[in-house]
């Protein structure tokens, strides 16, 4: 899609296509454009073949003075507390304790990163929202979220988790809000999907594709997944495959 392309092309720029992030949703998008694409055999086949090779935790930083040299392109994982970010990135990489979550939501504060084959750096992202957590905590969070969202040249994209069986809260509005004004692009990504009916289900996407066309950096697919079943997990590791150094 075009949209996608100027997405990427201005990624690829790094830092300074920050500025331009660019290539947002028009208003006059139509429905069409913002319907998931199936994914090619192709495509899929690499991303199973991406996703199949060795991942690695090496790095966990509280503060962006503790931040990896920046290298590889980055995928950063952001959501709620218990809204799966963990699960799905053990989903993905076919492992099942790579990614760890904490036992009391709301009290890892770090950006765990990973690198799958020295071609892909996964970021694990403080969890945001929990109503337990003090408010300073949580504007630390926010801190440090936005900041590394801005200042990180090899971020290519953020997936913002939603859970498919609650509505969107109130700090996933917010969340949304920083990466417009962080210029980062990032991609809805619905978990859980299994504990839903088909009809609550589509009625789910339909909502959460209009709450993304709302927002200026968001791109324009939402990808639905559970990683209980292994629904969409095969489409996102495609999409992610794109966005790796090539082999």
């Amino acid at each position: 899609m075009a949209d996608h392309a100027q997405h990427e092309a201005g990624r690829r720029c790094g830092r300074q296509a920050r500025g331009t992030a660019g290539a947002k949703l028009s208003e006059d998008s139509t429905q069409a454009e913002l319907d998931v694409e199936p994914k090619a055999e192709p495509d899929l086949e690499s991303g199973r073949l991406l996703f199949a090779r060795p991942c690695r935790f090496f790095y966990a930083a509280q503060r962006l003075d503790q931040l990896p040299t920046p290298d590889l392109p980055e995928i950063a994982f952001a959501g709620r507390s218990n809204v799966g970010k963990s699960t799905l990135i053990n989903a993905l990489t076919g492992h099942t304790a790579l990614a760890r979550a904490s036992s009391q939501p709301g009290r890892t504060k770090q950006l765990n990163f990973f690198s799958l084959d020295d071609r892909l750096g996964l970021v694990d992202m403080p969890g945001y929202g929990y109503a337990q957590a003090a408010r300073a905590v949580k504007e630390d969070w926010q801190g440090l979220m936005f900041d590394f969202l801005r200042g990180r040249p090899t971020l290519r994209r953020v997936l913002l988790l939603m859970d498919s069986r609650i509505e969107a809260k109130a700090s996933d509005e917010a969340a949304m809000r920083l990466f417009d004004r962080a210029a980062v692009i990032f991609q809805l990504v619905l978990t859980k999907s299994d504990a839903l009916r088909p009809a609550a289900l589509a009625a789910k996407q339909a909502a959460t594709l209009a709450l993304g066309r709302r927002h200026a950096a968001a791109h324009p697919e939402v990808i639905t997944t559970s990683s209980q079943t292994g629904a969409g997990i095969a489409e996102l590791r495609a999409t992610l495959a794109k966005l790796a150094t090539p082999a």
